[in-house]
């Protein structure tokens, strides 16, 4: 499957048109993590008569028809999302998703045009510095992997939940350094020097960063967005973060809490919760409906207007 970058509390259709878009995809994705592989690859389907541009899409797509058994329609989806942008080759490579297509001549023949753009396309990149960035992601997702799994194994206050977090936040302050060193020396450096997930990594490790780091570089990450070199909805993360931590409402509604009794999760609070959706479409996120189905949410904007202030006063 795609890679999914992990937060922990922690992407040019009229609105209407990509949120029906959006909301079928978010469906296939449910079908896909609940290993209903045929009406995920049907889902996928009916999504791709609205649209096929999207590479990580037709990436998540490919996985789901190649866990299906549909060779054919998996590398053609695959094809696509190459045609579309997707060159992550190394994750290709290991995605285990995938290894039924492994036996195949059209693998090899992917696997061969796609390291053939990649060479080309990063020809003039900062090699070291992509390379570390590079490290430094792989430190940070996966013991976020493994803290999230063993949440859903052994549950939210278990001995194996406490020491990973304990890991976790270890490998949080020693990336921390590394990425701050980066940012003070070099700016936000952009994709066309270090790649996408590089770039994605100066994100990650300043959203799991304290208040004090995070206020510091959010007007960074503010102008590496205007020119270029930063997601803007990955911006929206970090301005919600940012925004809670100063006892304000969040603007996009991305950071989720969780009722220590109940140990059901809900929206932090939020400001113009009727509009939301417009805030979310204006910076790449798909409707708040379906972003919260992960955490079995349902959104309900009218009640969730009565309960705002008893979300409030819970944080407080």
């Amino acid at each position: 499957m795609k890679l999914k970058f992990l937060t922990l509390l922690l992407f040019t259709c009229s609105f209407a048109f990509g949120q029906d878009y959006k909301s079928i995809l978010a469906e296939a994705d449910r079908l896909y993590n609940s290993k209903e592989y045929e009406k995920s690859v049907s889902k996928y389907k009916e999504a791709f008569k609205i649209e096929q541009k999207k590479a990580g899409d037709l990436y998540n797509a490919g996985c789901s028809a190649s866990l299906l058994g549909d060779k054919k329609l998996a590398f053609e989806w695959l094809n696509l999302a190459f045609k579309n942008g997707w060159t992550n080759i190394k994750h290709l490579k290991t995605d285990t998703d995938l290894t039924a297509l492994h036996d195949s001549k059209k693998w090899n023949k992917l696997l061969t045009a796609m390291q053939k753009e990649v060479d080309k396309k990063e020809a003039n990149y900062d090699k070291p510095l992509q390379a570390k960035l590079l490290a430094i992601f792989d430190d940070d997702q996966v013991i976020r992997q493994q803290f999230i799994s063993a949440q859903k194994e052994f549950g939210y206050q278990s001995k194996q939940v406490d020491s990973l977090g304990k890991i976790m936040s270890y490998k949080d302050s020693i990336n921390l350094i590394k990425v701050t060193e980066i940012l003070d020396k070099n700016g936000w450096v952009g994709t066309d020097k270090i790649g996408g997930q590089a770039n994605q990594t100066l994100f990650l490790v300043i959203q799991h960063s304290d208040l004090k780091t995070q206020q510091k570089y959010l007007p960074m990450m503010r102008e590496a967005v205007k020119n270029k070199n930063a997601n803007g909805s990955a911006l929206a993360l970090l301005e919600d973060r940012v925004g809670l931590g100063e006892g304000k409402r969040q603007v996009y509604g991305s950071q989720i809490g969780r009722d220590n009794e109940t140990q059901k999760h809900y929206v932090l609070p939020l400001d113009d919760p009727d509009n939301v959706d417009k805030r979310r479409a204006e910076v790449g996120l798909g409707p708040l409906a379906d972003y919260v189905k992960r955490w079995d949410i349902i959104w309900n904007v009218e009640e969730y207007k009565k309960l705002l202030p008893e979300i409030e006063a819970k944080q407080k």
